[in-house]
Order: structure tokens, then sequence, then C-alpha cells
């Protein structure tokens, strides 16, 4: 994969898998953006991205809840990178929560940055795409599909993040521009991961549930998300792309199941 002089734009991407995302275009010879909340995680992350073999790089910080920040934020990455190439969309939110016992702005929160925060980046970055050619690859999650315990709040933003994306390939295909979901499955390293297999025990139950039997590494998604980016798929739009080792063929499974009943010991049994 060869992304010289190509602009590469990756909100959210100064941590975990999409971190990953934009150190694999950066080797690929990319000049890349990165926006989070955090300055100082911006900062590491410039760095880091100028070390793997970004041609430039630069950073900023904003909230993706927020459509003026948003807006203001990419025009100055035009500024400063040019028309977008590539467009990552990954910044979300997540905790887990019974609907019964969840508050209506907890609730919220995750619409806002989850789905909300999806439209504020792609409004944002629609003057700014190369036309025809760019690419826009959202990061979403098994829950735009499946149901979760625990996860109604998710669940609802990522079926609306997946939506979004089926709906704006129509809607901006016209003008050359392809856009995808990719999902990831379980990443080892990520705190996700972390949270559902805090022992090697745990770690070793939640591999035996992915056939491919190994849990994923960052560049699995990276690499996903490369080929999207690329020439290669040229043809691909619309699309929701599991990045999981076939795990999410088996429903929500076992990682469901624990939330739930987590949730329910710790309300006493309710639901």
């Amino acid at each position: 994969m060869n992304f010289a002089g190509k602009t590469v734009v990756v909100i959210g991407g100064t941590s975990g898998i999409n971190r990953g995302i934009a150190e694999a275009f950066a080797s690929a010879g990319a000049k890349l953006a990165v926006a989070s909340r955090s300055q100082d995680k911006v900062d590491d992350t410039v760095a880091a991205l100028k070390t793997a073999g970004a041609t430039e790089a630069v950073g900023l910080t904003f909230d993706v809840r927020d459509p003026d920040a948003v807006a203001d934020g990419l025009a100055q990455i035009n500024a400063a990178l040019g028309e977008f190439d590539v467009l990552v969309s990954g910044a979300a939110g997540n905790f887990p929560a019974l609907t019964a016992e969840m508050s209506v702005n907890a609730f919220k929160t995750v619409i806002d940055i989850d789905l909300m925060g999806t439209v504020h980046v792609m409004k944002g970055a629609y003057p700014f795409l190369k036309r025809p050619g760019a690419s826009i690859i959202n990061i979403s999650a098994p829950q735009s599909w499946l149901p979760y315990e625990g996860q109604a709040h998710v669940c609802a933003a990522k079926a609306g993040v997946d939506q979004i994306t089926r709906t704006l390939a129509l809607e901006w295909g016209v003008e050359g521009i392809r856009v995808n979901s990719v999902v990831p499955g379980f990443i080892e390293g990520t705190e996700g991961a972390k949270r559902l297999a805090p022992s090697p025990d745990a770690e070793k139950k939640f591999k035996a549930d992915v056939p491919l039997g190994r849990w994923g590494q960052p560049e699995d998604v990276a690499n996903a998300c490369l080929f999207l980016g690329s020439d290669m798929a040229s043809y691909i739009s619309g699309t929701v792309l599991s990045v999981d080792g076939a795990l999410y063929q088996r429903g929500s499974g076992q990682a469901g199941r624990m939330i739930g009943q987590m949730l329910r010991s710790m309300s006493g049994g309710k639901s």
C-alpha cells in the first residue's frame, strides 16, 4: 500500500484501534491529521506518526459533539494538508448499563458521541473530500445489528452509524465518494478486551469463542482500512466489513451474556 501524497484524517485517532489505523497510514507514507479531546494524546500521536513515516502530521483537539468545533477543525486540516483522500471517523463512547436503570442523559451521551458525532464529522468533512476518489471509513461495532444486554444505547447509536454509511454511499456516490463501515472484533491490547478478559483464564475462554482461534491485532483492523482507502477497493461502497475472525457469526455470545449477568448482579437481579 502506497499512500504517498495522500491526505488521511483520523478522528479519534490518538488511542487504541484508531491510533493503530493512523500509524498504518503513516507507515504507508500518507500525510496524517488526527483529532481527539486530549491535547497530550494529540501531541504524543503526532510525534509517533512522524516517526512511523508520515510525510506530514498535524493534530487538533475538539469534541465531536460540537458541530461548529468539528467543522472549524476540519477546515484547519484542509488548509494545512489539502483535500481529504481518506477520512476515518472513529470517535466513540460506551459504558454498560441496563436500560431501566440508565438515565435519559446517559443514553443521550452515547447517541451524541457515536451517532451525532458521526453526522457532525460527515457534514464537516463534506466540502473537503476529494472528488472523485475520496474514501470514508466509519468505525462501527457489532451492536449495530446484534442486540447486547446492557448496550441498548450503543445498539441504537451504531445502527444509526451504519445506516448513515449506507445512505451516504448512495447520496455521495454520484460524486465519486465511497463510504464504508469497519467493525472490529476482539482486538488484543484494547481497553475493551481488558475489561472483558481481565484474567488469563477469561482470555482463554474468549479466544476459544473466535473461530479463527485468536484475538485480532490492531494491524488487522488497520489493514482493512488501508484496503478500503486504496484504489483496490474502488468499487466497494456501502459495505459493513467485520474484522472479527468470524466471531460475530455466533451472535453476541459469551460477551453479551456476561455483560447482562454482571449488571443484574449489581442491581440485585433486577432488569
